[in-house]
C-alpha cells in the first residue's frame, strides 16, 4: 500500500443499524450496513435488542468491509467509531470494539460526534456530487434531531436552531403509527404522499419563534383529526390514505423551509446542505432544490446511501480528524448525548 494513502475504519453503531465502512483517503471503499428488523414488532427500537443484534453483527459487518475494499486489517492507518450521541448499550458495543482493535493493531483511535459526521458526509469524494463550500447551514434531519446548524469549517459548528419537542423524524413515524401503518412508517408516509393532494387536509403548523422547531403540537393535531374522521366514516383512513399522507408532509416540508428561510436570510447565507436520515425523504429532497429557484440558494443533498446511520460518513469524519493529528486514547468513553 501506498504510504500517501491513509485507511480508516469507520464504525457506527448508535442506534439500530450495525455499520463498518474503509475509506482511502476521502473515498469510499466499502460501506457495510446490517439493519435491525427485530423492531419492526415492536413498533419502534428496543435498546436491549438493539445491542445484543450490534454484539452479534459487528464481527461479521467489520470482516465484510475490509474483505470488499480489497485490503486487511494489517493495512488500517486508524479506527473511527461514533462516540455518540445515540443509544447508550449500542455505542458501547462499537466503542468496546474500536478500542480494542485499535489496541490490538496498534493504531490510531478516533472518536466521531455522530451529527458532525451527518454533515461532513458531504465531504466524502463521490463522482456527481459536489462539496460545500464554507461556511453553509446544515438541516440535520432524523429520527432524534433536528437542527440547523451554522458550519464555519469542518469542525467549528453553531447549532442556531433545533426542535424544542419531537424531532422531524418521530412526526413522520407517529404519524404513521396513527395511520395504522408499520414501523418505521416515515418512508410509508413518502411512498403514499407521491400519490396524494398535498393541499386536501390543511393542518396548522406550529408558531415557534426564532429558528426553533415544534412538531408535538402537529402530531397532537393530525391525532384529533383523524379521530374525528373516524367516528364520521370508519373507513376515512382506508379511502383518503394517499391525501392524507401527501397534507401531513406537506405541513412538515413547510414548516422545515420556512425555518431555512428565515436562517438564510438571517445569516446572509445562500449555501444548504441536509443530513440524517430523513433526508432521504423525497419531498424534502425536491423542496430543497425547488429552493435554488425560488430563494436563489445552491443546495446540497447527500447520495441516498450516505443519509441513514452509515459508515462511510464517520469515517470521512475520522479521515478530517487524522489529517488534524485528533487522536483519542484508550480513556474515551461513549455518550448518549454529547454536544458538538
Amino acid at each position: 500500500m501506498s504510504s500517501q494513502n491513509v485507511y480508516i475504519l469507520g464504525i457506527e453503531s448508535s442506534c439500530d443499524d450495525t455499520s463498518a465502512a474503509i475509506l482511502c483517503n476521502d473515498r469510499v471503499l466499502s460501506n457495510v450496513v446490517a439493519s435491525q428488523k427485530i423492531h419492526e414488532q415492536y413498533g419502534g427500537v428496543v435498546p436491549e435488542l438493539a445491542s445484543r443484534a450490534h454484539q452479534q453483527n459487528i464481527v461479521p459487518v467489520i470482516d465484510q468491509a475490509i474483505k470488499q475494499a480489497g485490503i486487511t486489517k494489517d493495512d488500517l492507518t486508524a479506527i473511527a467509531f461514533t462516540r455518540g450521541p445515540g443509544l447508550m448499550g449500542s455505542l458501547l458495543v462499537g466503542t468496546s470494539f474500536a478500542k480494542s482493535l485499535a489496541l490490538a493493531l496498534d493504531i490510531p483511535l478516533i472518536d466521531v460526534n455522530h451529527m458532525q459526521a451527518h454533515i461532513l458526509a458531504h465531504f466524502i469524494d463521490e463522482e456527481g456530487f459536489d462539496k460545500p463550500e464554507f461556511p453553509f447551514l446544515a438541516l440535520t434531519i432524523s429520527g432524534g434531531h433536528t437542527q440547523v446548524v451554522k458550519v464555519t469549517n469542518h469542525f467549528e459548528m453553531e447549532i442556531i436552531g433545533e426542535t424544542i419537542d419531537d424531532a422531524v423524524g418521530e412526526a413522520f413515524d407517529k404519524s404513521a403509527k396513527i395511520l395504522g401503518l408499520p414501523y418505521p412508517g416515515g418512508p410509508l408516509v413518502d411512498k403514499y404522499a407521491q400519490l396524494g393532494n398535498p393541499k386536501a387536509f390543511p393542518f396548522t403548523k406550529p408558531r415557534v419563534d426564532g429558528l426553533n422547531f415544534s412538531f408535538s403540537g402537529l402530531k397532537t393535531g393530525i391525532l384529533y383529526f383523524v379521530q374525528k374522521q373516524l367516528k364520521e366514516n370508519p373507513n376515512f383512513i382506508e379511502e383518503n390514505l394517499h391525501d392524507v399522507c401527501a397534507s401531513i408532509q406537506y405541513t412538515i416540508i413547510n414548516i422545515l423551509i420556512d425555518k431555512l428561510k428565515k436562517a438564510s436570510k438571517e445569516t446572509g447565507i445562500k449555501s444548504i446542505a441536509i443530513g440524517g436520515g430523513v433526508s432521504a425523504n423525497s419531498g424534502i429532497r425536491k423542496a430543497l432544490k425547488e429552493g435554488e429557484f425560488k430563494y436563489g440558494w445552491k443546495t446540497f443533498v447527500p447520495k441516498f446511501e450516505y443519509t441513514t446511520d452509515n459508515a462511510a460518513m464517520i469515517g470521512i469524519v475520522g479521515y478530517l480528524k487524522y489529517l488534524q493529528q485528533d487522536f483519542t486514547d484508550m480513556s474515551i468513553v461513549a455518550k448518549a448525548r454529547i454536544k458538538f
